[in-house]
């Protein structure tokens, strides 16, 4: 009986983290849990058998991932009934951009007790050796497949200070890094490559350094991003841009509005995250600037 757990007490799910790649990345206690608990709900079985197999551990596997974590909630509830369950994941901490937290609630909501074993994360691992700011950040997951969705996300972070860390495939690495640049500017970006692996790469540089080095070095493997936020002093200086702009200090006028909306709607920008991003750069309401935007005829 783990030592988790006091005799006749309901069932305890505990997420646990395991390796992202280096198979010594896994705690004592990790191991521990694995071989006790009745059933491991893996995000994929054939993927968590080589490290079980590591460790020569033979507890009982079911699958539990995107497309089955909804049907799977009574299996694993009622499991828990009879003893203790582990979640893990693929790679990493489970529910952090992996399945869990739907059966995180459902156990709550069940009465059942839920215990963190902590370990591997990849987001915090790439965060820690980026060199940039640890002391506030943002984790916004995997970024939107879609160039126009990516740069909403982004118009809408484009104000904080603390460092943003995100997922991406390497298919949509170069795009991604364009949608930065074009929203962000040319701030400072660590690219993580195979975090704990063999070939572990964290690439650093501005947006166009890294857009010049993966146009002619094609991008392989899972990346972690970890981007600069928005420097002290920036939106003073792009103020100070403004008003230089505008000459009198007057102002802008609704043509001013619409040349800066027609430069975001060319860039993939939707109409709201437009409106809100030129309305904070000019210091209008959002309102006013997007009633100039359904003048030009752009639509939602």
């Amino acid at each position: 009986m783990s030592e988790e757990v006091l005799p006749g007490a309901r069932g305890t799910l505990f997420l646990v983290a395991t390796p992202i790649g280096n198979l010594e990345d896994i705690t004592l206690r990790a191991l521990r849990i694995l071989r006790e608990v009745r059933l491991i709900a893996a995000e994929d079985t054939r993927h968590s058998r080589t490290l079980l197999d590591h460790y020569q551990i033979s507890t009982s596997c079911i699958s539990y991932h995107e497309h089955n974590k909804l049907a799977r909630l009574e299996t694993i509830l009622e499991a828990l009934s009879l003893g203790n369950v582990a979640l893990i994941s693929d790679a990493g901490t489970p529910a952090i951009s992996d399945p869990g937290f739907e059966l995180v609630q459902a156990c709550l909501a069940a009465g059942y007790t839920i215990v963190p074993i902590p370990g591997p994360s990849a987001p915090i691992a790439a965060l820690v050796a980026s060199g940039l700011a640890t002391q506030r950040f943002a984790f916004l997951g995997f970024l939107p497949r879609r160039s126009a969705e990516r740069r909403t996300l982004f118009a809408d972070m484009a104000e904080l200070t603390v460092t943003l860390i995100c997922f991406e495939a390497p298919h949509r690495l170069l795009d991604s890094l364009a949608d930065m640049q074009a929203v962000f500017g040319d701030r400072t970006i660590v690219v993580a490559k195979d975090l704990t692996k063999r070939f572990e790469d964290l690439r650093r540089g501005t947006a166009s350094d890294l857009i010049s080095h993966f146009s002619t070095q094609r991008p392989r493997g899972e990346y972690t991003l970890v981007i600069e936020g928005r420097p002290p002093g920036e939106h003073k200086r792009d103020r100070n841009r403004l008003q230089a702009s505008t000459h009198t200090g007057e102002p802008p006028t609704e043509a001013e509005i619409a040349g800066r909306l027609r430069l975001l709607r060319d860039q993939g920008f939707s109409g709201s995250s437009a409106a809100r991003a030129v309305a904070r750069e000019l210091g209008l309401q959002k309102s006013v600037v997007y009633e100039v935007w359904l003048s030009l005829g752009a639509g939602e």
